[in-house]
């Protein structure tokens, strides 16, 4: 099962976020083998949130030239959105009452992701939906180069509804074969 979950992030990374260029700063760490895939089988909070926790600290101890960031993807719990998004207050907290703000932040993906005020059916939704529940776990710093030396870090949103939108169905289908299955 765990090797099913660590192709199926893999693949949404090289079709999805890369391949379509939702992100324009992850094709050279994917490239590097500085993307860590990580997954926890917690089925409650605290043992999620335990789990996050080992990742913030192997990220931080860990030379970013060896890992850029984190994907922890949890395939036994929070497979409903909403469960999920109040589970993000928790991580933000938890982010916060260790100190890693500053330098560590955590992004959300889930299979049903849904940007505030959308319907669940809008194509910009999809640029966060992925085949497992995912926290990724992001450095600041690195961060903070990469929009630095990009032109248009503003656009990134818009430009990546306009691809969704512009998505045929049986695309649609390939890119996000656990949407449609």
């Amino acid at each position: 099962m765990d090797q099913q979950i660590i192709d199926d992030i893999n693949q949404w990374l090289d079709e999805v976020v890369i391949g379509l260029n939702l992100c324009p700063f992850a094709a050279k760490p994917r490239r590097e083998k500085r993307v860590r895939i990580a997954i926890s089988h917690a089925t409650d909070e605290e043992t999620l949130l335990n789990d996050l926790q080992a990742e913030l600290e192997r990220l931080s101890d860990t030379p970013v030239d060896e890992l850029e960031t984190t994907l922890l993807a949890i395939p036994d719990m929070l497979e409903n959105f909403e469960d999920y998004n109040d589970f993000l207050d928790a991580v933000d907290l938890w982010v916060e009452q260790f100190g890693w703000e500053g330098e560590l932040q955590v992004a959300s993906f889930h299979p049903q992701y849904q940007f505030a005020d959308t319907e669940a059916d809008e194509p910009g939704n999809l640029t966060n939906r992925s085949p497992w529940p995912l926290l990724h776990i992001i450095r600041e710093e690195s961060l903070e180069q990469a929009i630095e030396h990009y032109p248009d870090v503003e656009g990134i949103p818009e430009r990546n509804i306009k691809r969704m939108e512009a998505l045929t169905g049986d695309e649609k289908r390939k890119l996000f074969p656990y949407l449609f299955g």
